[in-house]
């Protein structure tokens, strides 16, 4: 690789912390690319989602993909994405707490609240990646209990 760009891949639940997660360690240094950030009707989320992606790393711009990414099916394009433009991929996985993450989810208001039935079909789908999966490095994100995140390789 040794282009010195940087690619984050968020993994986990709905609710499960990954755009606070953002918020507090990548953004600011980390273009946030995000399909919560399309309108509601936005046709080819994924297309879209990969334009901006290919767009930030030929910019040489990080980038960090904050969806809930929870299977190769998701995040192999990403992973591709990002090598092709000598980027080390780093996959955040947040390993899955439905009764937090319901929890969670319950007290968003509006578009922010997924129906409960999403939370548990991406559970179903949801795999915890590894290097095997392609990625350079792959960090455990938990809750620290104190408001803040404990990040472990």
């Amino acid at each position: 690789m040794g282009t010195g760009l940087d690619m984050a891949v968020l993994v986990g639940l709905q609710a499960s912390g990954k755009s606070t997660f953002y918020t507090r360690h990548l953004s600011g240094r980390y273009v946030l690319v995000s399909k919560d950030l399309f309108p509601r009707r936005a046709r080819n989320k994924q297309r879209r989602q990969m334009r901006q992606v290919q767009e930030a790393l030929a910019a040489g711009r990080p980038v960090a993909v904050d969806n809930t990414n929870p299977s190769p099916q998701e995040w192999g394009p990403l992973v591709e994405a990002g090598h092709a433009h000598g980027a080390m991929v780093t996959a955040y996985w947040f390993p899955p707490d439905l009764t937090g993450s319901l929890r969670r989810n319950a007290a968003r208001e509006d578009r922010a609240r997924v129906p409960d039935v999403g939370v548990f079909a991406t559970l179903k789908r949801l795999r915890r990646p590894s290097p095997a999966d392609g990625f350079d490095a792959v960090r455990e994100v938990r809750f620290d209990g104190r408001g803040g995140f404990e990040i472990r390789p």
